[in-house]
């Protein structure tokens, strides 16, 4: 387990995603409660065909997401489209199923059991995003309460120590598309988040504990807005930090899940302090 010393640093960042797969917003604080990030992972397509959330992990069908950004307004939360339109969530449907050209319909309240499809991200790499790769189900927020649209835990986390190690400036962060980016101290290794599995995180009002190491897919690879590809983002992980996550064994992992053990608010600049699990 790494120290209390070496693991202590600083709210660097905190993001939300209204809508998942799109591109989401910097905000200076966030509200944390078991069901997660307020706001976060609010809403999802649906893929009419199918009943699968949408999702970039199968980047073939639905990396087009990426190009849309969500932000929360005093009406709610707003789409910004790649042809420069603004449209209400509750009224993207048709946009977004011409963009992506399949047929999709947004949900407020993730079903019982459901789906994404999850494109290795070593076929994707090898093939290119538009290959027809066969992609596994996977049941999200199996680690989650409520109905969010979250990928297994309601909260992600990175350190700056795991960017820069991969070659990731800050603004780049937003390709692993986590809650909240920790500056660690010079020195700290690359990966230290694996070390916290079981760890009480305590930042601002809030106290977390770590889950598993997040697993990574294709989606930090592709395209985000006007970012261009970018597969060292994951073939970093695949050369240097493949390791157990749960249940879903061996794999590629760059940041941490975790839990909300306490809710309250955390802010840009709170200080990062870890103790190890009992």
């Amino acid at each position: 387990m790494t120290t209390i010393a070496e693991a202590t640093g600083r709210v660097a960042a905190l993001r939300r995603y209204p809508v998942k797969s799109m591109l989401g917003e910097q905000r200076a604080a966030l509200e944390l409660s078991p069901l997660g990030v307020a706001g976060d992972r609010r809403y999802a397509f649906i893929d009419d065909e199918t009943g699968r959330v949408a999702t970039a992990k199968n980047p073939r069908l639905w990396r087009r997401l990426l190009q849309c950004s969500a932000t929360t307004g005093p009406d709610g939360v707003v789409i910004a489209l790649p042809d420069g339109r603004a449209v209400p969530v509750g009224a993207a449907d048709a946009p977004v199923s011409n963009l992506v050209g399949r047929s999709v319909h947004v949900a407020d309240e993730r079903a019982a059991g459901a789906v994404v499809e999850r494109s290795d991200p070593v076929d994707v790499l090898a093939h290119g995003v538009d290959a027809d790769i066969e992609a596994a189900l996977l049941e999200i927020a199996q680690g989650t309460p409520g109905g969010g649209f979250v990928d297994h835990s309601p909260v992600h986390l990175i350190t700056t120590a795991t960017l820069d190690a991969v070659g990731l400036d800050r603004a780049e962060a937003v390709r692993y598309r986590p809650n909240i980016v920790i500056e660690t101290p010079a020195g700290c290794p690359p990966f230290v988040e694996n070390d916290w599995v079981g760890a009480t995180i305590r930042l601002g009002e809030a106290e977390l504990r770590g889950t598993l190491p997040t697993p990574r897919c294709s989606v930090p690879t592709l395209e985000h807005g006007s970012m261009p590809r970018s597969p060292q983002a994951v073939r970093y992980g695949l050369e240097h930090n493949r390791v157990e996550a749960g249940e879903f064994g061996v794999l590629p992992c760059a940041g941490l899940y975790a839990e909300v053990v306490a809710g309250g608010t955390v802010r840009e600049g709170d200080a990062v302090h870890l103790s190890a699990g009992a």
